[in-house]
């Protein structure tokens, strides 16, 4: 469904969905200190629940080790330029290996302890849901992709400042000198788009952000459980790390093409200061690009999100085994 009008105007239509959505996680999860529950081997006693940030620290993580690849995604989209290496080869020419490789990394790890934390703390929480509803079995590829989406709308909104600071730290070399925002740092842009643009500012771009993370989490988080539990059941590979490797770069290539074209409007309504309404944004892009303009920045949106993918399911596969491991010990 496409808003229009300002920012404000689809933050407070997705407001009042969002907070029954985390109503109702919340309630359904207080009676286990609001976690994704998981089962015991054996008779499917239940134990304690997982940290809510082990999502947000694997993202992170993840966000570390693929950001210049996030870097060179955004700016191609924000500029003319069609080539990944020359864009980061300039980045980096301009402002140096930290600088211009990393810019916006203090924004991203401020998106990922918001937009990531919340999207994998409610997917499992919704999932886990579905398993006790289902009877304790498989949950259907369909319902993933529905705990996916739910996740998604979550995460967007929460995400949502941070992720307008973040484009507009990358792609700032693009703006003429006098015309660039020099922000310090995540929090910093926070506080001046505030000030500069007003509160709604902050919800710029709302829509398709949250369509984008809608498509992303439905394709990726529902994917890659949907990989796994496929790769499992042949009965040639174990729940071992060659196991989420696997599962992680297939999802990474479902989500990546499922979630161009709103990657792409995402960005560039992000980066612009003017109130450009979807539509405007589309009809702009058709009649200068075609339908190319839906998949600028595919090949370093895909190299990125595979590697990212990666990270962040290896990692929080991990670091579930490291609390099992802790927990076990302390027992």
């Amino acid at each position: 469904m496409i808003v229009s009008g300002s920012p404000i105007d689809a933050f407070l239509r997705y407001l009042p969905t969002v907070c029954l959505l985390f109503h109702a996680v919340m309630s359904s999860t207080s009676a286990s200190s609001r976690g994704a529950l998981v089962k015991e081997k054996g008779p499917g006693k239940p134990k304690k629940p997982y940290p809510l940030y082990l999502g947000g620290v694997a993202a992170s993580i993840a966000a570390v080790a693929t950001h210049p690849l996030d870097v060179a995604k955004v700016r191609m989209q924000t500029s003319k330029d069609h080539s990944m290496l020359r864009v980061l080869s300039k980045s980096v020419k301009t402002d140096g290996i930290v600088k211009g490789a990393y810019a916006g990394l203090s924004a991203s790890l401020l998106r990922q302890m918001t937009y990531s934390l919340v999207r994998f703390s409610v997917y499992d929480s919704v999932k886990n849901h579905f398993e006790k509803t289902g009877g304790g079995g498989p949950v259907p590829v369909y319902k993933l992709a529905i705990a996916g989406s739910i996740a998604g709308a979550a995460g967007g909104l929460a995400g949502n400042p941070a992720d307008i600071v973040l484009v507009r730290m990358i792609s700032d070399v693009n703006r003429a000198p006098a015309e660039q925002l020099k922000y310090k740092h995540g929090v910093d842009g926070l506080v001046q788009i505030t000030k500069q643009e007003g509160f709604s500012s902050l919800f710029r771009g709302l829509t398709p952000n949250v369509t984008r993370a809608v498509l992303m989490n439905a394709s990726q988080l529902a994917s890659y459980d949907f990989f796994k539990r496929g790769l499992l059941k042949t009965g040639y590979m174990r729940d071992n790390m060659l196991t989420h490797f696997t599962s992680s770069i297939l999802a990474g290539a479902v989500a990546t093409t499922v979630c161009s074209p709103s990657d792409v409007l995402k960005s560039r309504i992000m980066n612009s200061s003017a109130n450009l309404t979807i539509m405007q944004v589309v009809k702009q892009s058709f009649a200068q690009e075609g339908i190319r303009w839906a998949f600028r920045g595919w090949l370093p949106a895909f190299t990125r999100l595979a590697p990212n993918s990666i990270v962040i399911f290896v990692t929080l596969e991990q670091l579930r085994i490291l609390v099992d491991t802790i927990r076990a010990k302390s027992a």
